[in-house]
């Protein structure tokens, strides 16, 4: 029996903030740039986008009705509308089980960002050598307690916000803190495009070149999208469960995505031109934010060291605003499956998810330096955890999503929700065509991403 006492977002506003802050995150600021300067610039932005709009969008919507219809947590999403198939069941644990593993590491990548807002409130980067800025990443994350207690700063301040409900957490942290983020990165945007030497990263970002359009191109170009937009993790199942029945969930699907893809193109275009304006490789990985661009803010501290160090300050609190709110989505499933599976209060539930997945993130902190030599399938564990969630979980849940949408649940059902009982004509009208995406392209879509990435 599905509970009275179940939150609900506010509105239309609120659905499409929350959500973003889900899909807003280190993918548009640390992965993006990255994966942009890897597989050819523009010509990667053009795939993406539309990738975006024709492949993820559909199982993004597939998740949201999933969520909207059961209304309940992600895990007993799927058993509560296949009428407790054994199969379904037990793919719904998925949905717990991957945001829990993902946010125990991303939780550390997040204590990076607090420890170099930190370092910049402190003008470190401004005093400091290029080189200098350019390798002390390695030597911090090498480090056993400060990375350790970085992390556990900032998870617990996401288990904070989730602790106050959804109405009083989740959306109002979004309302206020995702404007803020916008406004930020168009700052850092400005300074960076007007950087010596800039003008080349944004003829990279503006001019394809279609020689680099590769088989992987494509490939890598819908994984970024499927990562950036919370699909697989159960982030998406749940807070569609918060969405009021009569809202139209093609506009707030619709508005998450772009929102999403301008914050991606935002970050491109705010990262890209420093990077190439301090000659760094645009395709340098994890080194793009945390040595790449404090190289940058060290270069220009030697002439405007105040100007450097407030623009320093901006750019992390950037990232740890876009490094929140995703965490707050994925913390938010377990908490949401915990208090309507084992009875707990909101409160109760955050601590035993604080104490789980803070523990593993400790062990994935640790595999920089105590427990570097700690090697699972040739792997440290932080980087166990990441290749198996974005290279075979993400995936898989994704596609089960997606295929349990388009051939699972009937075709009146998916009608009914997508047009919110018909309410909608124009959403009536579209509907073949979303169904058609949702029951074979997307699936299929999914399925070759999946492959490409063991093959190629």
């Amino acid at each position: 029996m599905v509970s009275k006492k179940r939150e609900h977002f506010g509105g239309r506003v609120a659905v499409i903030l929350a959500m973003a802050g889900s899909a807003i995150g280190l993918g548009n600021i640390w992965r993006f740039p990255y994966m942009v300067g890897e597989h050819g610039g523009a010509v990667f932005i053009i795939i993406y986008v539309l990738s975006t709009l024709l492949i993820s969008l559909p199982v993004f919507l597939a998740e949201v009705m999933i969520g909207r219809r059961s209304h309940t947590n992600a895990r007993d999403a799927f058993a509560r509308l296949s009428r407790q198939h054994p199969f379904w069941k037990t793919a719904g644990y998925l949905t717990i089980l991957i945001p829990m593993l993902i946010s125990s590491y991303y939780s550390v990548i997040g204590g990076w960002s607090l420890e170099y807002l930190f370092k910049s409130c402190g003008f470190a980067f401004s005093g400091m050598a290029p080189e200098a800025a350019s390798t002390l990443f390695g030597s911090f994350v090498s480090s056993t307690w400060t990375p350790v207690l970085m992390h556990l700063l900032f998870f617990a301040a996401t288990v904070g916000i989730v602790a106050g409900g959804v109405r009083s957490g989740i959306e109002k942290f979004s309302k206020i803190i995702l404007p803020v983020l916008f406004v930020l990165i168009v700052l850092i945007l400005i300074y960076s495009v007007s950087l010596p030497g800039a003008g080349a990263g944004v003829r990279y970002l503006m001019h394809p070149d279609w020689s680099q359009l590769t088989p992987r191109t494509f490939a890598y170009a819908m994984g970024q999208s499927f990562f950036s937009l919370s699909l697989g993790m159960g982030a998406i199942i749940t807070y569609g469960s918060y969405v009021n029945k009569k809202e139209n969930i093609l506009v707030t699907s619709t508005g998450t995505a772009v929102f999403d893809l301008l914050f991606a193109i935002l970050a491109g275009f705010a990262i890209m031109p420093a990077v190439f304006a301090a000659g760094i490789e645009p395709g340098a990985c994890p080194g793009l934010i945390f040595q790449s661009i404090p190289y940058v803010f060290a270069k220009m501290g030697a002439t405007l060291p105040v100007l450097s160090g407030i623009v320093s300050i901006v750019f992390f609190l950037a990232v740890i605003v876009a490094a929140m709110t995703s965490s707050i989505s994925l913390v938010e499933v377990g908490v949401s499956f915990l208090m309507e599976r084992a009875r707990l209060s909101r409160v109760k539930a955050c601590l035993l998810i604080f104490a789980l997945c803070g523990g593993v993130g400790v062990l994935c902190s640790l595999s920089f330096g105590p427990l570097a030599g700690v090697k699972i399938a040739g792997m440290a564990i932080f980087d166990l955890l990441d290749w198996v969630c974005s290279n075979i979980l993400l995936l898989v849940m994704a596609l089960l999503a997606v295929a349990f949408v388009g051939w699972i649940l009937p075709r009146r059902v998916v009608h009914d929700e997508f047009t919110s009982h018909q309410l909608y004509p124009f959403n009536d009208r579209i509907f073949p065509l979303v169904y058609f995406l949702l029951k074979w392209v997307a699936p299929i879509a999914v399925v070759i991403i999946f492959f490409t990435n063991f093959i190629l």
